[in-house]
């Protein structure tokens, strides 16, 4: 019988794991110690970052290229591996019958022999000539955290995570640089509510805060042939912000995500309100990670973090929505005690 670690556990229960399609494959140290690789910043340079692989980490990249030799309807798109864990991107070409489980089970199991392995090579007990020595299948395997496997399903996905995937070494490379925006803020109270906020919460201190709400019934209408309201409603907010105000909101419907990519890529200032909490290890999504690392973003979350969570509810909009109102007449601008944060890196 298997143990605990080797039980297998969905992360989306209800798809289908055996069809064609492109996964995204993430594979971790538990313990976040950094045996597969040492980060490299040539310069102080973050955008020429690499990583430096130890020995372990070339047997694990060698069993990558493993999971193509053996399943031939596999073929490995992009790879990174980090000082810690692993980001693998795999295109099923072809049903074969073995289905996705079942190749990155083989994958992860190899993963642990190596694990096994390195465990064995640095205990002296091991290394002192004795004639007892550990079975190799009594020997930690380092890698006992099941490999996470994400379908990309939706247009658009795959070429996020290519850039994802490329750009890991150069994020934790700008983490390391500047941590000051990267570190989780605790105890941000605002209007009696408790958040945790990652970026510059001096964004907090604006002369001027305005929300972001496309109401439904502008929708409705745009819906209808008259987008008039919608349109002056949406170029509104950008013309604020080109005046000097700093626009909050969760961004959830897609017209507010448009107002939100403009805001970005007009290099904007923005507060962002997150629908879960963070992470230790967080890192803000591709469009925020620039401009957080700019200064230029505040992201703010009362929640805790819950890894179980995939959707945002109903009320939960309704609620982001009343704390960005919250937020925008805010009266007495909140302390902060940066000796307080916690690091994320």
């Amino acid at each position: 019988m298997p143990s605990n670690h080797d039980t297998w556990h969905w992360q989306e229960p209800g798809t289908a794991w055996k069809g064609i399609g492109i996964y995204h494959v993430t594979l971790t140290i538990p313990s976040r110690e950094p045996l597969l690789g040492e980060l490299c910043i040539p310069n102080n340079d973050p955008k020429i970052a690499y990583i430096q692989r130890t020995e372990l980490g070339e047997k694990l990249v060698n069993e990558i290229y493993a999971i193509g030799a053996i399943h031939k309807p596999v073929r490995i798109l992009q790879f990174c591996l980090m000082p810690d864990h692993l980001h693998l991107i795999l295109h099923l070409r072809q049903d074969s019958g073995v289905s996705i489980r079942a190749i990155i089970r083989g994958f992860w199991q190899g993963a642990k022999r190596l694990g096994r392995e390195y465990t064995l090579s640095i205990d002296p007990e091991f290394n002192s000539g004795t004639t007892n020595k550990v079975d190799i299948h009594s020997a930690f395997p380092i890698f006992t955290e099941q490999p996470f496997i994400r379908p990309l399903s939706h247009r658009g996905q795959l070429s996020s995570m290519y850039r994802y995937v490329q750009m890991n070494p150069q994020r934790l490379a700008t983490k390391k640089l500047m941590p000051r925006f990267f570190r989780v803020q605790e105890d941000i109270e605002i209007a009696g509510r408790k958040y945790r906020g990652i970026g510059n919460a001096k964004l907090l201190q604006a002369e001027r805060l305005t929300p972001v709400h496309v109401r439904r019934t502008m929708i409705d209408e745009a819906m209808q042939g008259n987008n008039k309201r919608l349109r002056d409603y949406m170029n509104g907010c950008v013309l604020a912000a080109r005046q000097g105000a700093v626009m909050v909101s969760p961004f959830i419907s897609d017209k507010e995500k448009e107002v939100m990519i403009v805001l970005l890529l007009e290099e904007h200032p923005i507060i962002y309100i997150a629908d879960k909490g963070f992470s230790d290890y967080y890192k803000p999504s591709d469009g925020l990670f620039d401009a957080v690392a700019a200064g230029r973003v505040l992201i703010l979350s009362p929640w805790e973090y819950d890894p179980s969570k995939r959707h945002v509810t109903r009320p939960e909009c309704v609620e982001m929505n009343k704390m960005a109102e919250e937020i925008c007449t805010l009266s007495i601008v909140p302390e902060f005690d940066s000796g307080q944060n916690k690091t994320n890196e």
